[in-house]
């Protein structure tokens, strides 16, 4: 299915009006994908791969997510935890007229993605995640305080995320949105040199987007007409509302006490692009995974990619990605 095929529409849930990007069959049983995006995205981030999957015969549903696009926006930071994220995933499966269905998620959304298969295995039979791997709930304490002892031993800076907790950090991003999308993208993209890709840490006197250098350009993929629609999308929507799902990280930890130790026992598959920044502070959490998820059926490394791997290598992610789905609905495909 060409991308000029999908459709864009709003859907009522129980919490929310969402926005969602869609392709394949409606109403009837093409076995359901639902792909969660992460920060500073949209449900358009996975265009390639909506339009692979519908082709393919399935119902793929990408939405904007909370706080985000064409999606409500809760006022209260405390409207933004893994729950109410977790919860309206579970409400869009519902008002699709669904009960079960394959969750995909990329960075911030990989997260929601596992914690939707920890928390309703029955709903997410299988789940998938892109450049954030899944880590197991801290048993020592919530992590702003353990990301701040990171920062420390690294000598590097700051951590980004530790950056974010502050109330009034959205404001940098929506000062100037275009040029904060514009360095974001290419800071923690694979074709960027080495040597001027984002860490992860913030040096002293510097914030998230003064830390990428000003003649920054925007990644090879990243055509000029896709780049407006993020930044109509988020001039319009601003970056409170994806800012507040990291002030959420403690409130994340506190809420969630009784998924302490439990495991994915769905199926589920992993990649990360070699050359991904998150693998600096998150890169510790891709060993050990089978030991997290005990049906994993592929870890994938992707030569030279960066963080926005479906973006970026939708030659690798869809064909991967198509191998996974069909694997867990081969009655629906006859194989």
């Amino acid at each position: 299915m060409a991308t000029e095929m999908l459709q864009t529409r709003t859907i009522r849930t129980d919490g929310l009006t969402q926005q969602v990007l869609e392709g394949g069959y409606e109403g009837g049983d093409a076995p359901l994908v639902l792909l969660i995006h992460g920060f500073p995205e949209l449900g358009i981030s996975w265009r390639a791969q909506v339009a692979a999957l519908a082709e393919a015969g399935f119902h793929a549903v990408a939405p904007d997510m909370r706080g985000y696009g064409g999606t409500d926006r809760p006022g209260r930071t405390e409207d933004h935890t893994i729950l109410h994220l977790v919860g309206d995933m579970v409400d869009l499966v519902r008002a699709l007229g669904r009960s079960t269905c394959v969750v995909v998620g990329h960075d911030w959304g990989a997260p929601v993605a596992w914690h939707c298969a920890l928390m309703r295995p029955d709903m997410f039979t299988a789940v998938a995640g892109l450049s954030v791997p899944f880590q197991p709930r801290r048993a020592k304490g919530p992590p702003t305080p353990a990301m701040e002892a990171l920062s420390k031993r690294s000598g590097r800076g700051e951590l980004y995320m530790n950056q974010f907790q502050a109330p009034d950090t959205h404001r940098m991003f929506e000062a100037d949105v275009a040029t904060a999308l514009r360095k974001g993208f290419y800071a923690y993209d694979g074709a960027t040199p080495t040597e001027r890709q984002s860490t992860g840490f913030i040096a002293p006197g510097h914030d998230f987007i003064s830390e990428v250098a000003e003649d920054a350009t925007l990644p090879p993929w990243m055509s000029e007409d896709h780049f407006a629609e993020y930044v109509a999308a988020f001039t319009g929507s601003g970056f409170k509302g994806p800012l507040d799902w990291y002030r959420c990280l403690d409130l994340n930890w506190s809420l969630t006490a009784f998924l302490q130790g439990q495991k994915i026992h769905q199926p589920a598959m992993f990649m990360v692009g070699e050359r991904d920044p998150v693998r600096h502070y998150a890169g510790q959490h891709e060993v050990g995974l089978k030991d997290w998820l005990t049906d994993l059926r592929s870890q994938t490394v992707v030569p030279a990619a960066g963080h926005w791997l479906q973006q970026e290598r939708p030659d690798i992610v869809n064909p991967a990605l198509l191998d996974f789905v069909k694997s867990v609905h081969t009655g629906y495909f006859g194989e």
